[in-house]
Order: structure tokens, then C-alpha cells, then sequence
């Protein structure tokens, strides 16, 4: 009676206490839920990755085709000064024919044979981009020939770049009849240049710069006795920015310089290229009398044959002279730097004089130090200073200054800016050293015994560019 009455009275307040208590549901059905919708997201992102990966190495590789207007990844800009400027030449109103060329352009392989251009070549991995954006920068008709100088896109996957191309064809050609002739993309240089030319025939040469711009072609050089630098014109003009050189059909006897300028301001200067040419051949018996008479007066520490004949040859190349009929003498010979050291001077038969100043060997190459024109008059009296460089890479112009005085002088002196006159210690070979900021300008000095002036030469800068010809500029000359 006492147990059944305990049972009656608790089980309806355990029972309500029970149903009191907050209990969890089970987690796992969430979690599984949960992990089965992530699991599907991972997928699709995989998935989709792995699509767009496959579209990119095939778009990459060139086997998906992307359409030639679509925007890609420039890699390289061809000069803007040659882009910028309105189509040029005879052929630049002629529509049709630039219609018909720009076809071919995309779809004859003949017509980009270059590698980088794609072409037949089976390596080749640039192909032609949007027709539409091919233009012609340059066309018309020289001596026997047709020219067209093209700006070409092209794509390599999502990569793009633009080149110039060069075209020729025989005079009046269709653009059918026209042909690969070169290519540039991505140069530094605003001007682009083609030469042709054979031993036996005639040619032609085309360069194309900025517009209005003005181009020279020169042929020889020729030294003035009064130590200027005058060129055999070639180039005739063809339009703003643009020359023309018809070549004879004999070979050059050295390659054309081009000289593209605006106002006073040099905007190219460097060999045509190309080719063939005669040369200079410094070698053979004419060369073995030039370096017989060079020793002749030589003052200092002699160099070696080998030396010697390294430095002749150097000079004679470098300012294009042929070892017959021309003269040349060692001023003075010792070292610089642990190396051989020399001043000569080059001299054409009535011509100006050259004075290069120059070091090295064979283990470490050879420098040349100065390269000065000077009036053929009084040549021999002037004393000549050029600066020493750093025995590094770098090869900078240090305060140092090499003097070296006519064999006559008694004494020569520096004058430095508005500083008064400093003598200049000179050793038996009539050489010495003296310190000149490198950025101030000096005057040296040669008297003789009795006090006279023998000859004054300012000191000249150092160059920054030895690409062009003693006389070219003004750091390498003393008239004006």
C-alpha cells in the first residue's frame, strides 16, 4: 500500500521533470548534410579550374584559336615615333593594294618565313593577329624595286606584339608579287633600314625615321686638313623622314652610315648593314711599311710587334682608312694599368689628323682612350690629354689626366676652368700625368725653350658613344 502510493505520486513528477531537460538532437545527419554540399562545391571549383587551365594551354599553345580582335598581353612595343606617324610613300593612298597585302600578310606563310613570325616554319609559335590592324607605314617604288614597311600584329596565345616588317617586290609590283624581306619588333632605335645590293648589280637602300625628321646615308668619309669630317652623300629624300641611296653595282668599299636627325638633335647614328663590302684589309705588305715607319720617332717604353700591329689595325678600322696612303706615327708607347699603352696618329694622304690613345693586351682586349681630329696644320706641336678611367667595368673617367708633349715642347701646361696656368711635370718621353675635375674643361699648353707657344688643345670629354667616326661629334674634335 505504502510502495504502490510512492510509484503513483513520483512517476508524474519525474515524468514532467524529464520533459524539462533541453537534450541535443543528434549532430551527425547536419554534419553529413553539410559535407555532402561542400564535397559538391569542391567539384564544380575543380572542375571549373581545370576547364579554364585547359582553355588557357590550349589558347596558349595556339591550338584553341582565339580571334585576332580579342585583348591579349602586349610583350613588346615596336617604336611609337614610326607607329605614330601617318602611312608614307607613293603606296600610302592606295587602298586596294593594301587590302590585297594585308590578306596575303595573314594567310600565305611566304610572307612571314621569320621564326618569331610564325610562318611555315613548324617552330614558329607567333602567328598574324586582327588583319584589319596591319598598316602600312612606308610604300613606294625605288630603282628596280618595290617596298612596303608594315606594321604587323601578332598573337601567341594571350601574348601580343607588333612587328615591323619589310616587303619587296620587283618595280609596280601587285602585292601578290611581293616577299618577306626582314622584320624588327621591339627595338629601342625610332628607325628601321633596308639595304640591298649585290656584287654585280645595282641596289638600293631605304631608311625610315620619325617624321620630320631628316635622314642621311653617307658613304666614305674624307678628313679635311682643317680637321673636319665631311661624308659622301648618298641619300636623296623621299618624303619626310624617309631616304633613299641607289648603289652602284660594284661592293661598297664600307658600309653606309645613317644619320637620322631633328633640328641639332641626333636621333640615330650607326651602320646601314647589309653588305657586301671591299673592306679594308689591313694586312699584307702595305701594312708591314705602315708599322715599319709608325716606330719612327716613337718616344718611351717600345711596344711589342704584336701590340703595335693590334693597335694600327684598330685605328685604321675604326676610322675606315686603307693601310696605302695612309701615315702613321707613334707619339709616345709606355703602360697603363699593368698594360701596353700608346698615342699615334692616322693620317690619310692629304687629309686631317687622328689621334687615338689606347690600352691592353691579349689576355684582357684592348681600349681605346681618345679618339681626337685634328687641323692637319701644326699637328705635331700641340700637346694632347685625355683622361684616365677606372681599371674596373665600370671604366669610369677619373680626375687623372694623361699629358704627352711634342717631341720640341720644354714645357707644358693646364689651365683648368678660370684657375691660372699649372705646369705639368713631364718624364724623359715628354709624358706626364695632372688632375683635372672630371666635370670642368682645361687647356693644355705646349712652349718651347725660348718661351713661345707651340700649340694649345683643350682637353676633350670623354665619350659617351664611340658608334660614329673621329669628328663626328664634337667631344671628338677641335674645330668647331
Amino acid at each position: 500500500m505504502t510502495e504502490s502510493f510512492a510509484h503513483s505520486t513520483l512517476s508524474p513528477a519525474l515524468w514532467q521533470a524529464a520533459h524539462g531537460v533541453d537534450v541535443p538532437e543528434d549532430p551527425w545527419p547536419g554534419f553529413a548534410r553539410r559535407e555532402r554540399r561542400h564535397r559538391r562545391t569542391r567539384l564544380i571549383r575543380t572542375a571549373v579550374a581545370a576547364a579554364v587551365m585547359a582553355a588557357l594551354v590550349g589558347v596558349q599553345t595556339n591550338v584553341v584559336p582565339l580571334p585576332g580582335w580579342a585583348p591579349g598581353i602586349a610583350v613588346a612595343a615596336a617604336p611609337t615615333a614610326l607607329l605614330d606617324a601617318p602611312p608614307r610613300g607613293a603606296l600610302a593612298g592606295d587602298h586596294a593594294w593594301l587590302d590585297t597585302l594585308r590578306a596575303r600578310i595573314s594567310t600565305d606563310p611566304s610572307m612571314s618565313t621569320d621564326t618569331s613570325l610564325g610562318g611555315s616554319n613548324p617552330d614558329g609559335f607567333w602567328k598574324v593577329g586582327d588583319r584589319d590592324r596591319i598598316r602600312l607605314l612606308y610604300g613606294s617604288d625605288q630603282p628596280g624595286h618595290r617596298v612596303a614597311l608594315v606594321a604587323v600584329p601578332l598573337r601567341f596565345g594571350l601574348l601580343t606584339k607588333e612587328a615591323l616588317v619589310w616587303y619587296v617586290g620587283p618595280a609596280g609590283a601587285s602585292a601578290q608579287q611581293m616577299r618577306y624581306a626582314g622584320h624588327s619588333e621591339g627595338v629601342d632605335d625610332p628607325v628601321m633600314t633596308l639595304m640591298q645590293a649585290g656584287p654585280d648589280r645595282g641596289g638600293f637602300a631605304v631608311v625610315v625615321g620619325p617624321a620630320e625628321s631628316t635622314v642621311m646615308i653617307s658613304g666614305d668619309p674624307r678628313y679635311t686638313p682643317r680637321g673636319t669630317l665631311e661624308y659622301q652623300d648618298l641619300a636623296r629624300a623621299d618624303g619626310s623622314g624617309v631616304g633613299i641611296a641607289v648603289l652602284p653595282p660594284a661592293p661598297l668599299q664600307h658600309e653606309p652610315v645613317v644619320r637620322v636627325s631633328r633640328d641639332d638633335h641626333v636621333l640615330y647614328q650607326g651602320g646601314l648593314g647589309g653588305g657586301p663590302y671591299a673592306g679594308i684589309g689591313p694586312t699584307g705588305p702595305e701594312m708591314d711599311i705602315l708599322l715599319t715607319a709608325a716606330r719612327r720617332g716613337d718616344r718611351g717604353t717600345p711596344l711589342d710587334d704584336a701590340n703595335l700591329r693590334n693597335f694600327v689595325e684598330s685605328t685604321l678600322l675604326d676610322s675606315r682608312l686603307p693601310a696605302a696612303g695612309t701615315t702613321v706615327r707613334m707619339r709616345w708607347s709606355g703602360s697603363e694599368h699593368g698594360q701596353s699603352a700608346a698615342l699615334l696618329t692616322v693620317q690619310p694622304a692629304g687629309g686631317g689628323v687622328i689621334a687615338y690613345a689606347m690600352h691592353g693586351d691579349n689576355r684582357t682586349g684592348w681600349w681605346t682612350d681618345l679618339r681626337l681630329l685634328l687641323p692637319a696644320e701644326g699637328a705635331d706641336q700641340r700637346p694632347i690629354g685625355w683622361r684616365i678611367r677606372a681599371d674596373d667595368s665600370t671604366r669610369t673617367p677619373t680626375d687623372q689626366v694623361r699629358v704627352i708633349a711634342p717631341p720640341d715642347a720644354a714645357r707644358v701646361t693646364v689651365t683648368v676652368g678660370g684657375a691660372p696656368p699649372a705646369t705639368v711635370t713631364l718624364d724623359a718621353s715628354n709624358a706626364g700625368t695632372t688632375r683635372v675635375p672630371p666635370d670642368q674643361p682645361a687647356t693644355l699648353t705646349a712652349y718651347s725653350t725660348d718661351g713661345s707657344v707651340l700649340g694649345t688643345t683643350p682637353l676633350p670629354p670623354v665619350e659617351a658613344n664611340m658608334s660614329g667616326l673621329p669628328g663626328d661629334s664634337p667631344a671628338t674634335r677641335v674645330t668647331p
